[in-house]
C-alpha cells in the first residue's frame, strides 16, 4: 500500500514541519525570493501555490479567512499577498513560482536551490 507518499518528512515532526514552512513562505511572500535545500523548496512551492489560487479569488471575508487559517503568524504579509502578488496572477492558470537549482552546499553537500516569483 502506497499511504502517505504525497509529502516529505523534512526529518522534523508534523508540527514543527508546519511551523517551518509557513515561516519560509512568509520570508518567500515579503522577500520575493528564498534559498534553502531542494526539497524544503519543493514543499514551500505546493502550499504556496495553493495559497495564491486561493487568494486569486478576491479579498473577500470568507478567502481572507482560508488563507488566514493556512498562514496564520504575520498580518503584514497576508496583506501583501492579497495587494500585491495575488493580483498579479488573476490570468494566469497556474505555476506562480519557479525554482531555480544553485548547486550544492560546501558543508553537508545539501542541494540548494532558489524559489522566486514568475
Amino acid at each position: 500500500m502506497k499511504h502517505q507518499i504525497g509529502r516529505k518528512k523534512l526529518n522534523m515532526k508534523p508540527s514543527h514541519k508546519r511551523s517551518v514552512l509557513r515561516n519560509q513562505i512568509i520570508s518567500l511572500i515579503n522577500n520575493g525570493h528564498l534559498v534553502t535545500t531542494k526539497v524544503r523548496v519543493q514543499e514551500v512551492r505546493k502550499l504556496t501555490e495553493k495559497l495564491i489560487t486561493i487568494a486569486r479569488e478576491g479579498n473577500t471575508f470568507n478567502v481572507r479567512r482560508r488563507v488566514k487559517a493556512l498562514l496564520p503568524y504575520s498580518d503584514v504579509a497576508l496583506d501583501k499577498l492579497f495587494t500585491e502578488i495575488a493580483p498579479k496572477y488573476v490570468s494566469r492558470p497556474g505555476g506562480y513560482t519557479r525554482v531555480i537549482s544553485l548547486g550544492q552546499r560546501p558543508s553537508d553537500t545539501a542541494t540548494i536551490a532558489r524559489l522566486e516569483w514568475v
